[in-house]
């Protein structure tokens, strides 16, 4: 696995350029690599993190606590507790049981209330698992300023890969609703947290994906709906890793089954592909062979049929020591890997 540092820079410098007044907040889930996660302290990135131990990583490699979201709204007791110990104060709820555990062993916790908003369109569905309900968010706020917390604003998350603008634009009108209701009733709110989810292409000539164009249409509902002084943040992960990963296997055995050509890599689901199980990702399979292309299948090293990364590849026929490399999976791949399954481990990871 290949990583580059050109791409990282380049992406995070994409953001703020098309972005201008939303502050990055890196998703380090997407890919925690301790070279990556030093990148993006150096520009000067926040971090999200969905536990204790990315929190301790990520300030143990530099970045300071008030650039650290706990952007996870269900939290043990031991992680807010932690929390509360490294100073990072700002952190997501989306329901009262939260509220209770936060104000009891982070009290005076900075905090943002999730809310449910539209995932249309997107891969994976990410307001099926979290999210309040934007007609009692005010409620929700309020009690969390009665148990003695500070809460500061409104987060949401439109899903991952997601081309539809639409649903970032609907997500900042109901947000604006929320803050302007809650400016009437004395509450007065300064963040919002737009999530992430912001695609890629993984193909090459993919249509449907123009993140400066998305970008453009946030930005301008942005200043139509809310006031200067509200402070835009967002969680990017796949955006900013993403482009950065090159995967290069071998082909290890071949075979003819199912009327196709059957090649087995060293590198599969279990592996660094472990993005097409959780990640529901689709990719692109480049060969160094030149020549007439086939309809092929290509399967991971393991020993389960689970292990099939795809049955429609068009490449040309391949012979064992051959190359296979996809581009534009830095992201949930090498992070999401089982270390050792049927012996086979993730691969290495060059960063360059």
């Amino acid at each position: 696995m290949i990583l580059r540092k050109s791409q990282l820079i380049k992406q995070y410098r994409r953001f703020r350029k098309a972005l201008p007044s939303v502050t990055p907040f890196y998703a380090i889930k997407a890919n925690p690599h301790p070279k990556v996660i030093k990148t993006f302290v150096r520009l000067g990135s926040g971090f999200d993190v969905a536990s204790a131990v990315e929190m301790h990583e990520v300030l143990r490699l530099g970045a300071p606590p008030e650039k650290v979201i706990f952007a996870n709204t269900i939290k043990s007791i031991e992680d807010i507790i932690a929390a509360r110990k490294a100073r990072v104060r700002l952190m997501t709820f989306d329901n009262e049981s939260e509220l209770y555990k936060i104000s009891e062993h982070c009290p005076g916790a900075q905090v943002l209330l999730r809310i449910k908003v539209d995932n249309d369109r997107s891969v994976v569905n990410l307001s099926l698992k979290f999210g309040a309900d934007a007609d009692i968010a005010f409620l929700m706020l309020r009690k969390a300023k009665s148990l003695g917390l500070v809460p500061v604003g409104v987060s949401f998350h439109v899903g991952s890969q997601s081309k539809n603008v639409e649903n970032y634009l609907q997500a900042l009108e109901i947000t604006s609703n929320i803050l302007n209701e809650a400016e009437e009733n004395g509450l007065p709110l300064k963040i919002v947290d737009i999530g992430g989810g912001f695609p890629i292409p993984h193909f090459d000539g993919e249509i449907g994906v123009n993140f400066e164009r998305m970008a453009s249409q946030i930005q301008k509902q942005i200043k139509l709906l809310f006031d200067k002084k509200v402070t835009f943040i967002a969680e990017p992960g796949r955006f900013f890793v993403g482009p950065a990963g090159i995967l290069v296997t071998q082909v290890v055995g071949r075979t003819f089954r199912n009327n196709k050509n059957y090649y087995y890599l060293n590198d599969g689901v279990y592996q660094d592909f472990s993005g097409i199980v959780f990640d529901h990702c689709k990719y692109e399979f480049k060969t160094l062979r030149r020549g007439q292309k086939f309809l092929s299948a290509l399967a991971g090293p393991t020993c389960d049929s689970f292990d099939t990364l795809s049955l429609d590849a068009e490449i040309p026929e391949l012979y064992v020591h051959d190359t296979v490399y996809v581009k534009n999976i830095g992201a949930y791949s090498s992070a999401s890997a089982v270390p050792n399954f049927n012996g086979f481990h993730p691969a290495e990871i060059l960063v360059v």
